[in-house]
């Protein structure tokens, strides 16, 4: 039965992500910082799955674990925590779970990662992909064999694409669209893959190789095409302070799946999408910073801006009836365990 498949599939390398923020500026050799700000938790492709775990949505994850204290901790926040399905990942005899270390400043950060390449692949973890509603992926240079498998079995491929260091831009890249339903890239690589000069001219291109075609924008919001519906959506950003940017593009993309799932309008869609991303900037790291329906319920029911009332009026019958508890946001340290 369909109501047994996975909401979300998702593979990708986790991270144990510590994050330092009001540092005012990046510290410079010989100089040590004091700051207040600490947070600790899953990140890498953890920000997706609390993410969509948090709006409800049955996720599946495929991932890799150390044998070591950061892979235990992170497991046990994913699976007794967040209700992450975790039957497709695999722990790994000494191989140590990656850490990065984010020092925020402003609106940006610095990273410092220490890990080794994981001994299994992506196509090793999904194998036969199971059935699932959507997968969220992250396409790359050399395309992954499960992703083919997912969208023959009739999943909806959800996907974004990363900086390219090599600064190439290979457009041979975009023939992996094919495969998918929605593309969601930032305005600066929907104008470098497609040669434009602009998000619009941009989204444009993308909206002739892909159903959905989405530009994020930061701070100047999002805009999207729907070619199935034939809607056209352009939603300014939320105006908030940002304490870490960690993660909050994994956030959209959660967020406007879930929106996707429930049959949204494209502008209800997108608004939604920005109000997760902008809730989620607000706190320590990527995957804990989620606000789930919990957060989102919060800030509505906390909402006195008579115009945001107005364009988040939607909200009012799409909140669940349930929001569920409040969320877990990321420790200084992970709490000592209970023996």
């Amino acid at each position: 039965m369909d109501d047994d498949r996975p909401d979300v599939l998702l593979t990708g390398l986790l991270f144990y992500d510590l994050v330092l923020t009001g540092l005012g500026k990046p510290p410079t050799p010989g100089e040590e910082i004091w700051t207040g700000g600490m947070g600790c938790g899953p990140g890498g492709i953890a920000n997706l799955a609390v993410a969509t775990a948090r709006f409800g949505l049955r996720t599946s994850l495929a991932t890799v674990f150390g044998d070591d204290f950061y892979g235990e901790y992170c497991r046990d926040v994913l699976c007794d925590q967040e209700d992450i399905d975790l039957s497709l990942s695999r722990t790994a005899d000494g191989w140590p779970t990656p850490v990065t270390v984010s020092l925020a400043t402003g609106h940006d950060r610095a990273l410092v990662t220490h890990g080794q390449e994981p001994p299994f692949t992506q196509d090793a973890l999904m194998g036969d992909p199971p059935e699932a509603r959507t997968a969220l992926v992250h396409i790359e240079a050399e395309p992954r064999e499960w992703i083919a498998k997912a969208a023959a079995n009739g999943t909806h491929v959800y996907a974004d694409v990363g900086w390219d260091p090599t600064q190439e831009w290979s457009r041979d890249l975009l023939d992996q669209l094919a495969l998918c339903h929605a593309f969601l890239p930032n305005e600066t690589e929907a104008m470098a893959y497609t040669r434009t000069d602009s998000a619009v001219a941009a989204l444009g291109t993308l909206a002739e190789l892909v159903p959905v075609a989405v530009v994020t924008r930061g701070a100047d919001g999002a805009i999207a095409v729907d070619q199935i519906t034939g809607e056209y959506a352009e939603v300014p950003a939320l105006a908030v302070d940002v304490l870490d940017a960690t993660g909050a593009g994994d956030v959209f993309g959660a967020s406007f799946v879930t929106a996707s799932l429930g049959g949204w309008p494209l502008a209800e869609r997108l608004r939604f999408a920005v109000l997760a991303a902008g809730l989620s900037v607000q706190h320590h790291g990527g995957a804990l910073a989620a606000p789930g329906w919990y957060g989102v319920d919060r800030w509505w029911r906390s909402l006195t801006d008579p115009d945001l009332k107005q364009a988040y009026g939607f909200l009012a019958g799409r909140l669940p009836p349930d929001v569920g508890p409040p969320v877990r946001h990321a420790p200084v340290t992970p709490p000592a365990r209970q023996h």
